[in-house]
């Protein structure tokens, strides 16, 4: 038995299924690039599904976080630290916002889920969130993300949400009454593909939300953090000035660490007694989200993930059997000419390179944004002989009676 196959088997009898059999056993990681147990490598252009903005063993991160647990490692949220005081400054600063507040937390779906309270301490109840949405798993995040499979299991769920149509200017107004709290809105949707709205949606998103006295709250967990090229998607538009923001993913480049950010009146909503943590901004995470904006700044990322993003959507846009690429930054889409997106990643992984797919004919790219242009050269020289495998994979499948 391999160094993979046994750890593997070993996954299989320890964890709980609910994430399949995993397709590899990792070990290690260096920048863009990680090592599955049998010693084979491969370039991450999954990036722990957009996390590892600084890649894997980023010295920065490793510094930060060694030398921060080796001070102070918890002390619960009874007492103030150094680095959640500083994380929350820094964030605030990144926004723009002198009269926003910082709820630190652990990931994505907590930061939603305080997001959520948020909206019910407004005296409304009501929520409009977009079709093709994705909010989280637990289950306030997950009243709120739209596709079935996730949500059936596990009705009735609470809250009153009302779907409507993502990049539909007329469908939100027809839905955004003075019963809503709140419009929550990915900038880019991410689990639906990679999927951007006209330049024209968020500015009207937020008139309507203004208008009817609802919260305009954006879900930047995917998109937040130097991902786009911009330190928030939204700040990609020129006046989108949401109330709510809810970060995580690359906020701590491999440590769980998420935030919801407020401004205004919505900034004072959550009162002593109203929600908390026992984890969220403990030392070492906000240590390490610190180092992460740190570094991106001092390192130039975000320009580099505009660099590197249009030159990962121009080889792409580039390849036979790619009929359209979406994105910005380095958080693209590829549509493929037919249903083998899957046997497209599979393909992938023996080639020597880690994709997603979010669907039949869909792969999403949100590598690390350390991202190298020789990276990006051997996927190059890679994606023909890939998708033409993928293709002839999917085919031999839908033959086979």
């Amino acid at each position: 038995m391999t160094g993979q196959s046994e750890l593997q088997h070993r996954y299989a009898d320890a964890v709980m299924n609910t994430f399949g059999p995993p397709a590899l056993a990792l070990v290690r990681g260096k920048g863009a690039r990680v090592w599955d147990a049998d010693g084979k490598e491969y370039v991450d252009l999954l990036g722990g599904i957009a996390v590892n903005a600084l890649g894997h063993a980023h010295p920065a991160l490793v510094d930060a976080v060694t030398t921060q647990l080796a001070t102070l490692g918890h002390v619960s949220n009874f007492f103030a630290t150094e680095p959640q005081v500083a994380l929350a400054e820094r964030l605030l600063g990144l926004l723009g916002w002198s009269d926003g507040r910082v709820f630190l937390s652990n990931s994505g779906a907590e930061a939603n889920e305080a997001a959520l309270k948020l909206t019910r301490r407004t005296g409304r109840t009501r929520v409009v969130a977009a079709q093709g949405s994705f909010h989280g798993r637990t289950m306030g995040a997950l009243s709120l993300t739209s596709k079935a499979a996730y949500r059936e299991p596990f009705e009735p769920l609470p809250g009153e949400v009302t779907f409507v149509p993502y990049d539909d200017v007329a469908a939100l107004a027809a839905a955004v009454d003075d019963t809503v709290a709140a419009v929550v809105l990915e900038p880019i949707q991410g689990e639906a593909g990679v999927v951007v709205p006209s330049s024209g949606y968020l500015p009207a998103a937020q008139d309507i939300a203004r208008d009817n006295g609802a919260l305009l709250w954006l879900d930047e967990v995917q998109t937040g953090i130097g991902r786009t090229g911009t330190w928030f998607a939204h700040q990609l538009l020129d006046g989108v000035d949401p109330d709510v923001v809810t970060l995580a993913k690359g906020l701590g480049g491999g440590i769980p660490v998420g935030a919801t950010v407020a401004r205004g009146t919505a900034a004072t909503l959550l009162q002593p007694g109203n929600h908390g943590t026992t984890f969220g901004g403990n030392p070492v995470a906000s240590a390490a989200a610190l180092a992460v904006l740190s570094t991106l700044d001092a390192d130039g990322l975000l320009e580099a993930a505009t660099e590197r993003g249009e030159q990962l959507a121009d080889l792409l846009a580039q390849q036979a059997g790619v009929v359209e690429v979406t994105g910005a930054g380095l958080m693209r889409g590829a549509e493929l000419d037919g249903p083998y997106a899957a046997e497209a990643v599979v393909a992938a992984r023996e080639a020597g390179f880690i994709l997603n797919a979010t669907g039949p004919t869909r792969l999403r790219f949100v590598p690390p944004l350390v991202l190298t242009r020789d990276d990006l050269d051997a996927f190059a020289a890679a994606l023909p002989a890939i998708l033409d495998t993928a293709r002839a994979a999917a085919g031999s499948t839908r033959e086979t009676p």
